[in-house]
């Protein structure tokens, strides 16, 4: 059986920037902004994206698109006689299993308030009820496992109707239909009264506020931003690089990815800030902003039943197209490593994926009080080794193989990036690639583990 092919460049483009865009950029990116100087840091967070992000994207896509196959057996195809990267690839599936153990969760709370929404569990609250709604979504166990489960089926029914007519077709309406949606959100934001007021505080250098924080904390800050806003690191992406053409280059293709993720992260501060500002409610940080602090805007707002629908259908589309990219590249490494079709390959991980996503399910209920490291709850402490320890070890791994003579080597990874129409990697790249990105993406590990 041959390798399948993404049908579309669309496609492609669409599924890549559907995995990279995540929860993340709309619950951290605008709070990070307002945070660290608004404007200034945007700007460092397009810099790091360029001279960080974007290289390490178009090594994962090479290894991917050399080999044709997913990471170990992409390892294997590419790397020397005797050598051991090919190890780096199993690593890889169980960050994307791990990744799963949380965000299956994550993303099920989403569906959740999608629903409650719709079915106007919000109205006629005041603001005070608003947090209680979260609170105890979070401490019942049957809507955790619910909405946690209806995720899994969702994405792992998607994956067995394969490449072309589940993956890419489905996930391409998501994405188009979550870029309307984020830009129909954005412009009723932006006609609010006082909306103005918002959009200064987010996008408008603030050097008082980047002092504030530190100038190297803000540089810090978009460093890790630009990092983990690709997913890059446990071959999320590497899988997408197996099914892509060789007609562009990989520059560009990374580059349009990066584009698409960077405008759904601004678009959705222009989302929150003018909202918030407009009914001033404070912009707190992470899960709060958005299942405590949105609502409350919502209720407040003439149709806030429709637009509070409309948003989590949004923030719906942002987790499910991720949870499809990591669900099929964990279905690619079973067909790849055991030689299982793909609905066997579905079935067992279904299977795998809903067991292990129970503890953080229950990480607010029955397993309240578990910390499996210091004192971070189940949840946090999954997230730690991904984010922290997995995607940064992985990037320098992918990196190394790509540029070093013990790996691929420079000169491979060079020619399959180049292949095709489009931007291409220079030659005197090498050096700063072999010298400089290394450092960087050591100092983003260091920084997570302290």
């Amino acid at each position: 059986m041959g390798r399948e092919n993404f049908k579309s460049r669309l496609g492609f483009l669409l599924v890549s920037a559907g995995c990279a865009i995540g929860i993340g950029n709309v619950w951290k990116f605008p709070y990070v902004t307002g945070q660290n100087g608004g404007g200034l840091f945007v700007l460092f967070y397009l810099l790091f994206l360029l001279i960080m992000g974007a290289p390490v994207l178009t090594m994962e896509l090479a290894v991917g698109r050399a080999s044709r196959k997913s990471a170990v057996q992409g390892y294997k195809a590419l790397e020397k006689k005797g050598s051991f990267w090919h190890l780096h690839g199993w690593v890889c599936q169980l960050g994307n299993l791990m990744l799963m153990m949380y965000y299956t969760t994550v993303s099920g709370w989403m569906l959740n308030y999608a629903v409650k929404f719709a079915s106007g569990a919000f109205s006629g609250m005041d603001n005070s009820s608003v947090g209680g709604v979260f609170s105890a979504m979070l401490a019942s166990p049957s809507q955790m496992l619910l909405f946690m489960a209806l995720t899994v089926v969702f994405g792992i029914g998607v994956c067995i109707l394969g490449l072309e007519s589940g993956i890419e077709k489905i996930t391409k309406c998501m994405m188009l239909g979550l870029l309307f949606l984020i830009v129909v959100l954005a412009i009723k934001s932006l006609t609010l009264h006082n909306a103005l007021e918002g959009v200064k505080f987010y996008l408008l250098p603030s050097l008082e506020r980047a002092q504030k924080a530190g100038l190297g904390h803000v540089i810090t800050a978009a460093m890790n931003q630009s990092f983990f806003t690709l997913s890059i690191g446990i071959s999320s992406m590497e899988i997408f690089g197996s099914y892509m053409s060789k007609d562009h280059s990989l520059a560009g293709e990374s580059l349009r990815i990066c584009a698409l993720d960077t405008f759904v992260a601004i678009v959705s501060g222009l989302i929150i800030f003018p909202a918030c500002f407009s009914y001033g409610i404070e912009t707190n940080a992470g899960p709060s902003l958005i299942f405590v602090t949105l609502p409350q805007v919502f209720i407040n707002m003439a149709g806030g039943r429709i637009w509070g629908t409309l948003f989590f259908i949004f923030m719906t589309f942002a987790s499910f197209s991720t949870v499809i990219a990591v669900f099929e590249n964990l279905i690619a490494a079973c067909i790849d490593n055991f030689g299982w079709n793909r609905r066997k390959a579905a079935l067992i991980n279904f299977a795998v994926i809903l067991i292990t996503s129970i503890p953080c399910a229950l990480g607010y209920s029955l397993l309240t009080g578990v910390t499996p490291i210091g004192t971070k709850d189940i949840l946090d402490s999954e997230d730690f080794i991904v984010s922290n320890l997995l995607l940064p070890i992985g990037s320098l791994v992918f990196l190394l193989f790509c540029v070093t003579k013990w790996g691929w080597g420079f000169e491979n990874y060079r020619k399959e990036a180049n292949t095709g129409d489009g931007i291409k990697v220079p030659e005197w790249l090498k050096y700063y690639f072999r010298f400089v990105l290394p450092v960087l993406i050591l100092v983003i590990l260091i920084q997570g583990l302290m």
